[in-house]
């Protein structure tokens, strides 16, 4: 049945109404197996996926109907769907008649497999509500919010947290179609990484309202996305715009001004952008992370706001996405690499189109410097955590992005840039809306741009950076002017220069993350009262700098700062601001873990549960 479902994945189908894509294929080399998924799509897969939901603010659920539409090979009488916590009331086909179905044993991370014995329909209806702790939303009191009048919801389905609400094959090499028809409070606007068919919502019933939702393209599960709240738009050019709370809407269209100059120039490297529109939704302050890629609606931090445009890169990487994750996909996640330092490159690219080198520059300066960091972290250059092709979770911290950046830099340095730009652009073309694994990249990269070139495959070490551990010596580190001159400021300081010696205030982040990360850890506490003094940082506005800040802190026991970090962390839901700050408490023993302890009870209410399940392994 595997070859025979292989050669048929492409067919259309006549189940899935609206559909503009045939399938996408599947892969079913063994390196494309997911363990994170129960599904077996080689026998039967999901294909399209059409809700009809309801959010329910008061018990902090969704429910309603899922109807999935499936592909299966002959002879198939049953499909495994990945289910986690959800309350199923029946399952039926399209013509109603009740199927059998059963939920097997969980996992407490992948959750469990729901098999529906589906005999010959290739359409069923599943009739089921999430639970109130479902992994991938979080349900925010107005009190939480930038309006502090009205609730909101929002959803995070990377990487396997969507079973939690939408009962399908939850694998990124699983791609599907999907719609959906979301009711809520008429007073609450519903948002979703699709395109948006009633904008103004439609009628749904006494103090309710609904919008419809439409993705033609198949998109790895991970992407379908919803949010609700008190939404306000605002355009930003003919096909960009950002939607956020009203409160916040005149700061972040300011900072995302340049949004559509970034599309322009991201198609002009890597050629059409294929998704219609391209929003962005600033969420409230407990969104998990920087930026999440959902299709046609970037979900976004309001970290990122902060008043100069330093931190827009967090948008490009997010568009970036738009070829690299959303268009071409890890099959699995041990190569979350291909989506993340496909994406760290291609941001970069679109840096430096709209905002110069030398700015690029700097950003890659800064990853490098990140990349050191975690090959420390993970254990040295030998972990096994080091490398790109990892386990069914990944490389350790943020190597997928920086080692695998730094691979593509290494490749453009051999090849020079106009050959690797045109590779590069017919790579999006021959894998659009398609799932990829290392090994099919580095075929295709032979097939290709090397083409049987012995010296130059040899210079590469393709094999290395894919599969070995550590950084292979051909490694490409780019410099920044902006950041030298940071280093000489760093090196005066620590030879004894006052704090009122050094202009910082026209600094970018940047230059105050390398600033801060850059001076030595041991500090007397008399240095770090006048450096908190002289530049503000347990006030400063801006979260990436209190965050470099209390880490330096921190590491110096210095017990000044302990009710500005109480605020930080409980005012901040973005892992990267927050997580390394848990890890540094508890590191610091007997002086940091009561400290770490006695914030997070008072801030976990606060985190979404991805945040929240992280900061509970490093603190239990």
């Amino acid at each position: 049945m595997r070859h025979l479902l292989a050669a048929i994945s492409l067919l259309p189908l006549v189940a899935a109404p609206g559909r503009a894509d045939p399938p996408s294929p599947i892969l079913t080399t063994p390196e494309a197996h997911d363990a994170l998924s129960y599904a077996d799509p080689q026998v039967a897969r999901v294909v399209h996926v059409d809700l009809d939901l309801t959010a329910d603010f008061s018990a902090h659920i969704m429910a309603g109907t899922a109807a999935l539409d499936i592909l299966a090979a002959p002879g198939a009488s049953r499909i495994i769907l990945d289910d986690n916590k959800l309350a199923i009331a029946d399952i039926t086909d399209a013509a109603g008649h009740p199927l059998r179905w059963s939920v097997g044993a969980s996992d407490a991370y992948k959750g469990a497999p729901l098999t529906v014995e589906i005999g010959a329909a290739r359409r069923i209806v599943i009739r089921y509500r999430s639970s109130p702790d479902a992994g991938a939303l979080q349900w925010l009191t107005p009190a939480l919010t930038a309006g502090k009048t009205k609730p909101y919801l929002f959803s995070q389905g990377e990487s396997i947290e969507n079973r939690s609400w939408i009962p399908t094959q939850d694998s990124p090499g699983i791609r599907q179609s999907w719609t959906a028809k979301i009711t809520v409070p008429n007073d609450l606007m519903a948002v979703m990484s699709a395109e948006r068919l009633t904008p103004k919502g439609e009628p749904a019933g006494p103090g309710q309202h609904s919008y419809r939702f439409r993705m033609d393209h198949n998109v790895p599960p991970y992407l379908i996305a919803l949010a609700v709240g008190d939404l306000a738009f605002r355009s930003l050019g003919p096909r960009t715009g950002v939607y956020t709370e009203p409160a916040m809407l005149d700061r972040a269209a300011r900072e995302l001004s340049d949004t559509e100059k970034m599309v322009d120039a991201a198609e002009r490297l890597y050629g059409p952008y294929r998704w219609g529109r391209y929003d962005i939704l600033v969420l409230p302050p407990s969104f998990p992370f920087g930026g999440m890629e959902n299709p046609t609606l970037t979900f976004a931090t309001p970290t990122i706001i902060t008043g100069d445009k330093s931190n827009v890169d967090v948008i490009a990487h997010e568009l970036a996405h738009s070829w690299s994750g959303n268009l071409v996909t890890n099959a699995t996640w041990r190569d979350s690499w291909l989506n993340e330092g496909f994406t760290v490159y291609f941001e970069n690219r679109i840096d430096e189109a709209v905002y110069g080198r030398e700015r690029a520059a700097t950003l890659a300066d800064l990853s490098w410097d990140d990349l050191q960091r975690d090959i420390k972290a993970a254990g040295g250059t030998q972990a096994p955590g080091t490398r790109l092709h990892g386990d069914d979770e990944g490389a350790y911290g943020e190597m997928d992005y920086n080692k695998g950046s730094t691979f593509l830099r290494t490749i453009e340095e051999a090849v020079g840039r106009p050959r690797w730009d045109a590779y590069l652009k017919g790579y999006f073309d021959r894998h659009a809306f398609q799932p990829q694994t290392t090994a099919g990249f580095l075929a295709d990269l032979r097939a290709y741009l090397i083409k049987g070139d012995a010296a130059l495959e040899a210079r590469l070490e393709l094999d290395r950076w894919a599969y070995q551990p550590g950084l292979p010596d051909n490694a490409v580190h780019v410099r920044s002017a902006t950041l030298a001159k940071i280093d000489a400021q760093v090196a005066a300081f620590d030879k004894g220069a006052p704090v009122a010696s050094i202009d910082a205030s026209r600094w970018s982040t940047q230059e105050w993350l390398r600033f801060l990360n850059h001076l030595p850890r041991a500090q007397a506490p008399a240095r770090l009262a006048e450096m908190d003094k002289g530049f503000g940082l347990s006030t400063s506005p801006n979260a990436y700098i209190r965050s470099a800040w209390f880490e330096l802190a921190i590491a110096n026991r210095y017990d000044p700062v302990l009710p500005a970090l109480g605020q930080h962390l409980g005012s901040v839901g973005r892992m990267l601001l927050i997580v390394p700050l848990y890890r540094d408490l508890k590191a610091q023993g007997d002086w940091g873990l009561p400290i770490a302890r006695r914030i997070y009870a008072a801030a976990r209410p606060t985190y979404h549960p991805v945040a929240a399940s992280v900061i509970d392994k490093i603190l239990q």
